[in-house]
């Protein structure tokens, strides 16, 4: 199955520019909901901002206010093409140690990829999976 499959579109994505202030970047979150915005730079990933990162920031005495995006996010987030499959992928999460993964066409950002996607994805599977054992197996009978 190909990460486009299941990737977050470019619509739901959250994402700001790296000149972006702290505060709005824990207000986008807030408002929408999610632990990470993606900064992008003509429409391609330009770096993510974690809410672990914004975390780290406040144990080093930094504010809201003292802050942008560009100086506290990841300047090389690691992607994940359209066509990849969810195999490479969840490889190269488990490889980096991250759970988000902006999704890329080219070098153009499309969306994006979370690992409580995947546990959807497979919530999914196994639901289907467990159908057809309940199928093709005898009913169990109770005493």
């Amino acid at each position: 199955m190909p990460v486009k499959d299941i990737a977050r579109p470019r619509e739901e994505l959250v994402s700001a520019e790296p000149t972006a202030s702290l505060r709005e970047i824990c207000q986008l979150m807030d408002d929408k909901r999610v632990g990470c915005v993606v900064i992008e730079s003509d429409e391609e990933p330009a770096g993510i901002i974690t809410d672990r990162d914004i975390a780290m920031a406040f144990s080093a005495g930094k504010t809201l206010d003292d802050l942008a995006a560009e100086d506290i996010m990841n300047r090389e987030p690691h992607t994940v093409s359209t066509d990849d499959g969810v195999f490479d992928l969840c490889a190269t999460m488990a490889e980096h140690g991250v759970r988000r993964m902006p999704v890329v066409e080219g070098e153009k950002l499309t969306g994006i990829v979370t690992f409580d996607d995947l546990v959807v994805l497979l919530d999914d599977e196994m639901s289907n999976l467990s159908n057809v054992v309940r199928t093709e197996s005898p009913a169990y009978e109770t005493s």
